[in-house]
């Protein structure tokens, strides 16, 4: 194994690298809610959220609302489709900030479509990829569409993301934001954790104002009904990954009976069950590796445990001792998310993985984990951070009521124990006991009255392990669950089996056999 080069980066990025980790691990926190076991002493931090204020901006999309009264303003609109690239159309829509004030200010959603060339129209399909903060706009352009040709394939970007009215967080300094140490050893560094959250969370309400409350994904499902009703859809076909299929899961929630033919691929956790977190997810997956690399008698080591251990010392070595790229440093949390985050795809990634960690580990050569942590991040070449980074935090921390900064304290500790090689280096998530909004209300998500909801697992996934996907499909009342046996994040970009099970459900509405496997 050499040193990367361009080719090299080229095909890491042409894996699909392109997750939320960096923010994820850079804010201690993961994608679904974790609750500690209990509480032990711990720095005497406020546990409440620092609420504050709402400043009065008008973040860009915010809008004076159609004419008319109420939500019916809203229901009226005509959608202005135009091409916008390689076949696609787009559109922008307005919806209300707060649906309890529809006469209030609106913002606006930006919508892309691939119009259906098939012959038997099958009328609009939605699709999410996740995050949250992912594009669906963007996804329309990369969604495997082969077989679905009797649909519109509709994305639209959520509230709050890319270039529907964003939450923005600018001019918080993300490079060293994202470079700090966030598995702290003492009581200093848990204090300089705790202040970058909170100066997170402010810049993020100084520049979104009343946005920051109203980015949930109660909201976000809403947006999607009404969406339906101006494609001219009775009824809402969904597909969505990742954080997605908390989208497609809240929406039958609300609006059972508006249920079409629904796919989620990558379920999250919905359930009240903690007993499984990412970070055990994400071990397994490094163990994987791990088995891959010492079965090929690689640099890292002759077995799986030395593997491991050669891992662990490049990123304990890291926490004081950071590898010098150019005017930058690859520091310990940097070269974790550029690890985790190639867990992502499946064992195809492998070998970049393997020579990213053998040119830092035995070149002293940070260059390419460092790219795979701004791939992870979509950070430029110019120091520019993709917008997830603020919508992220934004979605989440709205979502999700946190335990306070000793409850996840704990959290980390218990997540250490059940993940031993990464729950270390994952750290508390101190993001959202720091957010300057409160959480909404949680539902608890059955779907009671939908039609059958296709409910996707891998058994390798890291991202949201297989258990998710199990007590999705458990907990929807309507819930049918089919099982990738396969490694990465999310089944159908990767499984022709999987392909044809959702394909067959989407076009002729076959369900597949609940507990079918590929």
């Amino acid at each position: 194994m050499g040193r990367p080069t361009r080719t090299t980066l080229r095909s890491a990025h042409r894996l699909g690298i392109t997750a939320c980790v960096l923010l994820v691990l850079a804010s201690g926190c993961s994608l679904v809610s974790t609750e500690p076991p209990g509480r032990n002493e711990s720095p005497s931090f406020s546990d409440g959220r620092p609420l504050r204020p709402i400043p009065k901006v008008r973040p860009d999309g915010f809008s004076d609302p159609p004419d008319g009264r109420g939500l019916s303003r809203y229901q009226v609109q005509q959608l202005d489709w135009r091409p916008c690239d390689k076949g696609l159309q787009c559109a922008t829509a307005l919806v209300p900030l707060n649906y309890s004030q529809p006469d209030g200010s609106a913002i606006t959603l930006a919508l892309a479509k691939r119009p259906a060339t098939g012959t038997a129209k099958l009328g609009s399909l939605f699709i999410n990829p996740g995050g949250p903060g992912g594009s669906g706009v963007n996804y329309v352009g990369y969604f495997k569409y082969r077989g679905l040709e009797n649909y519109d394939i509709v994305g639209w970007d959520p509230r709050g993301v890319g270039r529907s009215t964003p939450v923005d967080c600018s001019g918080e300094d993300l490079d060293s934001y994202v470079s700090m140490d966030i598995s702290p050893d003492d009581t200093r560094e848990e204090s300089a954790l705790i202040e970058a959250n909170r100066e997170l969370g402010l810049a993020c309400l100084k520049r979104s104002g009343v946005l920051l409350q109203h980015v949930s994904t109660a909201e976000v499902a809403r947006d999607l009904d009404l969406l339906r009703g101006l494609v001219g859809e009775d009824k809402t076909n969904f597909f969505g990954t990742s954080y997605g299929t908390q989208i497609g899961a809240t929406y039958a929630e609300l609006f059972p009976t508006r249920v079409g033919r629904m796919v989620l691929d990558g379920a999250v956790n919905i359930t009240d069950d903690k007993s499984v977190t990412q970070a055990q997810g994400f071990d397994r997956a490094l163990g994987a590796f791990a088995n891959w690399c010492a079965g090929r008698d690689c640099e890292l080591g002759k077995t799986r445990a030395e593997v491991l251990q050669s891992i662990v010392a490049l990123w304990t070595r890291l926490d004081g001792d950071p590898i010098k790229v150019g005017g930058r440093r690859l520091t310990q949390q940097l070269a974790v998310a550029g690890v985790v985050g190639v867990l992502y795809a499946n064992q195809d990634a492998y070998k970049y993985l393997l020579q990213a960690l053998r040119n830092a580990i035995e070149d002293d050569d940070g260059r390419f984990l460092l790219f795979l942590a701004d791939q992870l991040n979509r950070r430029n070449d110019r120091g520019e951070f993709g917008q997830l980074v603020y919508a992220f935090p934004a979605v989440r921390c709205l979502d999700q009521a946190d335990s306070g900064i000793r409850g996840e304290l704990d959290a980390a500790a218990a997540a250490s124990e059940k993940a031993p090689t990464v729950g270390p280096f994952f750290g508390p998530d101190l993001v959202c006991p720091m957010w300057p909004v409160a959480a909404v209300e949680k539902m608890r998500l059955t779907g009671a009255g939908a039609p059958p909801i296709v409910v996707i697992g891998t058994t390798g996934d890291p991202a949201t392990p297989y258990e998710f996907a199990v007590g999705m499909a458990n907990q929807l009342e309507s819930g049918v669950l089919v099982t990738f046996k396969g490694r990465g994040h999310t089944a159908y970009r990767q499984s022709g089996c999987v392909q044809q099970l959702v394909i067959r459900y989407l076009n002729q509405g076959v369900v597949p056999p609940d507990k079918s496997s590929c």
